[in-house]
């Protein structure tokens, strides 16, 4: 399987740490969080109502950067949106475009829907090409990912990774709006040129759920496949039973995950929100696999805070 990791990490304190330490980590970072750590009660009588989410957010983030979990030179972007109450959570420097890395994925495969619609039977979803799919998406594939922009590029201009932009903003420019595709993926899977914003996610997503565009029940299907992320997995506040449809994101320069999360509630309906975290660097990091495992742990924190205040609002399982 070939992914977005740049080289291991030769260090000698780059050790990731054992599940039990990283559960207690998140759990005391997520209780560290200024507005939590004040108690709904104490802020309530303190500010005359409950800390927006969007703010519990933002101190979270203040204190890993106070902590040093997340670097002064590196900026973040988060996004949250629910589903049920259909208002935008969290939006932190939403609009800024940012490395895509893997999380591009999602997008070249629809490209290659908006094709495969437009193509009146010129163009075929084959066994092979959904695995193919399957590969990209689940597997965060590299070659499987520049064999699908191949195939758009052959049915649009020819020009290459450009025509999946192309693709998506001649169907759907409302939604891609940051959204810059240049390059495939290279072979020691370092790329950085590909750009999209957590605002571009976001809108995404909600079209993805909403069936907006063409093959989105396909696309979801691919999304949801079993992989490792940084929203559920690791995440000891979110139940396993909560399904997630998503798209990480790794190179040494960034660390992103976005996606769909599909939480149960005690009255027996579900309750689905967008979640979008990035973080990322100037330069790439000396001794990737602490890097992208620190980072992703911080994206988790940010995880397991949001579930718990949507937990709160709607009586999650």
């Amino acid at each position: 399987m070939s992914t977005h990791n740049d080289f291991p990490d030769t260090s000698g304190a780059g050790s990731t740490l054992s599940l039990s330490t990283r559960r207690e980590f998140l759990a005391t970072l997520v209780s560290c969080s200024g507005t939590l750590a004040l108690g709904w009660p104490a802020f309530a009588q303190a500010y005359g109502r409950p800390p927006s989410l969007q703010r519990q957010v933002m101190d979270l983030v203040k204190y890993m950067r106070s902590q040093g979990l997340i670097h002064p030179q590196e900026k973040t972007s988060w996004s949250v949106y629910d589903f049920t109450t259909r208002s935008k959570l969290v939006a932190v420097n939403e609009d800024i475009p940012r490395q895509a890395a893997s999380m591009i994925k999602p997008f070249v495969a629809q490209a290659y829907f908006y094709k495969l619609e437009d193509s009146r039977g010129r163009l075929r979803y084959t066994e092979k090409t959904r695995e193919t799919m399957k590969q990209m998406i689940r597997d965060s594939d590299n070659p499987a990912t520049n064999r699908i922009i191949s195939i758009v590029s052959r049915h649009e201009r020819n020009r290459g990774a450009r025509d999946v932009e192309r693709v998506l903003k001649k169907n759907a420019p409302g939604i891609f709006r940051e959204t810059r595709i240049v390059e495939s993926i290279p072979a020691n899977g370092r790329t950085y040129r590909n750009l999209a914003s957590a605002h571009d996610y976001s809108r995404f997503l909600y079209a993805l759920w909403h069936d907006r565009m063409p093959f989105t029940h396909e696309l979801r299907e691919l999304m949801s496949l079993p992989n490792d992320d940084r929203i559920r997995d690791g995440v000891e506040s979110i139940p396993d039973g909560v399904k997630i449809y998503d798209k990480t994101g790794s190179t040494a320069r960034l660390c992103g995950n976005m996606g769909i999360i599909e939480a149960p509630g005690w009255g027996g309906g579900y309750y689905p929100y967008t979640f979008v975290g990035i973080i990322e660097r100037p330069s790439r990091a000396k001794y990737y696999k602490s890097w992208i495992t620190r980072r992703s742990d911080a994206i988790r924190a940010v995880s397991a805070l949001v579930y718990l205040d949507m937990k709160r609002r709607h009586w999650l399982l």
